[in-house]
């Protein structure tokens, strides 16, 4: 793209614990506390029933599989993805949950591999493992040389932007926060005196003029703003109208993306004052691969957001999404009919913009 253009990618929840966790090569304590699963290497039988052998351990390039070239090829000025586990190999399972999800930290090169600029952590996972857990996820990350938002030390470290120099005179700003509705626990909060993530209790309209007044302080002149959000169920299309009011009341005040997550399959898109709206951008990486029960949603199917903006206004300059398929707990091109279900499925919930068949079995929205 030329020089006044600027692409990010955005993905959904990677989740590189669990059974993913246990192909790597450092897998971790495989003990679960889940009411049907003890043993995380119960997952890769799941996923092995379904689609067949998985080698072990794996390279590091494994779970992303072919979307490592499609990002190569796209060379996006920022990588931006929802890390949905905690990094540690200590802290204590937290209590009143029913999922806990961890990765080894000498497996983090399971996502080094993919050079995400900022992972957003303000999610229902990243305090599986308690705040000593989040003290090692955040330090581990660190250590990695990875940017993080959405969770910190106190409020201000959770509050405050991730800043990505594009090293071409824009600057990107990532906000992140997560809401109740995603299952979050409000004692999870980060407050002045104690760690945790940015947590807003519901869409209302003072949490969005919250957001837009720190979004008014950290912005500088050519700035581009993206506001992740974890929020929602994990299962449906209807997108809540206080989730509507919010992103609008973000793009209105000034945000250039909202890139929401927390479903485990895509959500509806929206073109709203010229700008991208992400309700769910769905699972990318997960170990979810032969649990039954939500069949009609498509699950196994993944899309990567290649969204590009006019560097001087923020504007929306074009969206591409790369379809995969997660199998064998790795993400493969998917066949052409796969990708004619998504097509038909994203434009038939689109908002503002319709979804057609782009270039090398990708998917565009034009508005």
């Amino acid at each position: 793209m030329g020089g006044d253009v600027v692409t990010l990618f955005l993905c959904g929840d990677v989740m590189l614990g669990r059974g993913v966790d246990q192909i790597l090569a450092h897998p971790g304590d495989p003990g679960l506390r889940e009411e049907y699963v003890r043993d995380a290497r119960g997952y890769l039988a799941l996923a092995e029933a379904v689609n067949g052998p998985v080698p072990a351990p794996v390279d590091p390039a494994w779970p992303w599989g072919e979307a490592l070239a499609v990002l190569a090829e796209a060379a996006p000025a920022a990588r931006i993805v929802n890390l949905e586990t905690a990094v540690t190999a200590d802290g204590a399972f937290a209590p009143g949950k029913a999922v806990h999800y961890r990765m080894h930290p000498a497996n983090l090169p399971a996502l080094t591999v993919a050079r995400p600029d900022v992972c957003v952590l303000a999610n229902n996972h990243v305090l599986d493992f308690g705040r000593r857990g989040l003290a090692e996820t955040l330090e581990a990350l660190a250590g990695a040389g990875l940017r993080t938002a959405g969770a910190g030390r106190d409020a201000d470290e959770a509050y405050a932007p991730a800043v990505i120099d594009t090293g071409s005179g824009a600057r990107v700003l990532v906000f992140a926060l997560g809401m109740r509705s995603s299952g979050i626990p409000p004692g999870w909060a980060a407050t002045a005196e104690q760690s945790g993530v940015a947590y807003v209790p519901a869409p209302t309209p003072p949490a969005a003029e919250a957001v837009v007044r720190r979004v008014r302080e950290a912005r500088r002149p050519g700035d581009l703003v993206v506001v992740s959000v974890h929020w929602g169920s994990n299962w449906g299309y209807r997108v809540p109208q206080e989730q509507v009011r919010f992103a609008h009341a973000l793009v209105d005040g000034g945000v250039d993306v909202v890139h929401g997550h927390s479903s485990h399959h895509p959500r509806r898109i929206e073109v709203y004052g010229e700008r991208p709206v992400l309700y769910g951008c769905g699972d990318f990486i997960d170990d979810y691969e032969g649990i039954t029960g939500h069949e009609e949603y498509r699950d196994d199917l993944r899309l990567a957001f290649l969204v590009s903006l006019d560097a001087g206004t923020g504007r929306l300059a074009g969206l591409r999404m790369v379809p995969f398929r997660a199998r064998r707990l790795r993400l493969e091109h998917p066949a052409a009919d796969d990708r004619a279900w998504l097509h038909a499925t994203l434009d038939g919930i689109a908002v503002g913009a319709e979804v057609v068949p782009g270039p090398g079995g990708t998917l565009e929205a034009r508005w």
